[in-house]
């Protein structure tokens, strides 16, 4: 009996030394990763979602702005962003949504809206190679509210004159091209092949002729080139800077005069729930005005991710 029970105790000893053994230790670990990177696998995450708010005290300024405001203004501005991106196997789905509004905005003249907007933008693309994607793009853009440009008579008083509203405009736009995109943080789309619609859904405005539908007219087609670039990216520590430039020539009508629209954010986080942010808005519409429009945003104040 006592033969047996050394024998067993022998045995235990050395399993417990060969458990120890840095090679069978390291298989070990190897195969416990391996088991749970297989997990994970299984289980892709296809959807993406999340958002920001952003609710901030502004300073800004307006120049040839045709959808409304004063020219210099101190405001509060409300400001959400939404986004959903799909991901499976070589499908790309992407969509944006971005609604802004300036709801006080007092100045010597009284109380304005500054500016507001929607703008949807959805890319859905097909990996052909490394970077390269073949795909559509969908562009939604407006606003929510009347906008007036101001000025005075020759007796002083207080005039405003419609400038836009609703729908007055609207930039709908359907384009077939090929998305580069290098990095994560930058893409370029690029399309010979874009249908866009002008609408000015407003009888005042459609009877001017304004932003190029012909007088008494609602809609606008055009056929052009089109390109949209995005850079999105933490370029410091707490500091993120996103960038769109969209570009559109349309080939019926002056394709030379190329419509331009270039949104920039600068946002510096201070906590978890405080933040500055810079905005600077470019937007070239020959059938608009012709002249370049400038908006200035300087903001702090509270933001959330979600």
């Amino acid at each position: 009996m006592k033969r047996y029970t050394s024998l067993i105790i022998l045995i235990i000893i050395n399993i417990g030394a060969f458990s120890q053994d840095p090679t069978v230790t390291q298989l070990k670990e190897a195969a416990d990763k391996k088991i749970a990177k297989d997990l994970k696998d299984t289980i892709p995450q296809i959807w993406k979602m999340g958002g920001l708010y952003i609710l901030n005290v502004s300073q800004g300024s307006l120049t040839n702005w045709q959808g409304g405001g004063d020219k210099s203004s101190f405001s509060l501005v409300s400001f959400l962003n939404l986004f959903a991106f799909y991901k499976k196997e070589k499908n790309e789905w992407d969509n944006t949504l971005d609604l802004g509004y300036g709801f006080i905005n007092t100045t010597s003249l009284g109380t304005r809206k500054s500016d507001d907007r929607i703008d949807l933008l959805s890319k859905y693309g097909y990996q052909v190679s490394k970077h390269w994607y073949a795909g559509t793009l969908f562009n939604f853009r407006s606003q929510f509210t009347d906008g007036f440009e101001y000025a005075k008579d020759v007796n002083g008083a207080e005039v405003k004159t419609k400038t836009s509203g609703l729908l007055a405009p609207a930039y709908v736009l359907l384009s077939l091209g090929f998305n580069f995109k290098p990095s994560n943080s930058f893409s370029i789309f690029l399309s010979p092949v874009t249908e866009r619609l002008i609408l000015v859904n407003n009888d005042y405005l459609s009877s001017k002729g304004a932003y190029g539908v012909k007088p008494g007219k609602k809609i606008k087609n055009e056929i052009g080139a089109f390109l949209s670039a995005e850079f999105n990216k933490e370029i410091a520590k707490n500091v993120v800077y996103k960038s769109r430039f969209d570009a559109f020539s349309n080939y019926r009508n002056k394709p030379q005069n190329i419509d331009i629209f270039w949104t920039n954010i600068l946002a510096l986080k201070v906590n978890q729930y405080l933040s500055a942010n810079i905005v600077l808005d470019l937007l070239y519409d020959d059938d608009a005005i012709g002249k370049l429009q400038v908006r200035q945003l300087l903001g702090v104040g509270f933001s959330a991710k979600f």
